[in-house]
């Protein structure tokens, strides 16, 4: 249970997927513009990078692992997120109208946002079992949604702040950001 703890913490704080490992950086700063949307975006990826850790865990340990063709992990983890997203996609399209406009373009973004691929390839690089692997992307997921949820609180604050004409717009988003990260660099002191 504590090497469980160990990696939702780590994977969640030290090695945050978008402040330290700058993974996922075009929804980060694409939807981060209000707390609410940021909200579901990260929502939407929580599930699909979960549910991703379980299948492509699934997946690798009893059919490619087996057949001794594991060199198509990517190829295969690909495709398994592709129809995780247009799952969603399909979902929160009849579901959840407003968000699904709200999230517009990015949400099939995240077939090719490249934490959730590199939240599957890292739980077979570290050797995960499968239930590490949902942890550990539970967690990174978890990790994200945290960080695009504070980006875009403090972009709705500064919104309407007197900012230098030079630093308006995706100027001072990157210095919040970069701001961000050196904070979250604190966490790595829990290892």
């Amino acid at each position: 249970m504590s090497e469980l703890l160990g990696i939702a913490i780590g994977s969640a704080f030290i090695s945050n997927v978008v402040l330290s490992q700058f993974l996922g950086i075009c929804p980060f700063l694409g939807v981060s513009k209000k707390v609410k949307t940021a909200a579901g975006m990260g929502s939407a990826v929580v599930f699909v990078i979960t549910l991703a850790s379980l299948v492509a865990g699934v997946i690798y340990k009893f059919m490619l692992v087996p057949l001794n063709i594991t060199y198509l992990q990517t190829i295969v983890f690909i495709l398994v997120i592709a129809a995780l997203v247009q799952f969603v996609e399909m979902f929160l399209k009849k579901k959840m109208k407003g968000l699904y406009q709200a999230l517009g373009v990015y949400l099939p973004l995240i077939t090719t946002n490249c934490a959730v691929l590199g939240v599957a390839l890292t739980n077979v690089t570290k050797s995960y079992d499968i239930l590490q692997g949902v942890v550990n992307g539970f967690a990174t997921a978890v990790g994200f949604l945290i960080a695009i949820v504070i980006l875009a609180g403090i972009r709705e604050k500064i919104e309407y702040n007197n900012i230098p004409k030079a630093f308006r717009g995706m100027p001072i988003v990157l210095l919040t950001a970069c701001l961000m990260a050196i904070a979250f660099f604190g966490f790595s002191g829990l290892k």
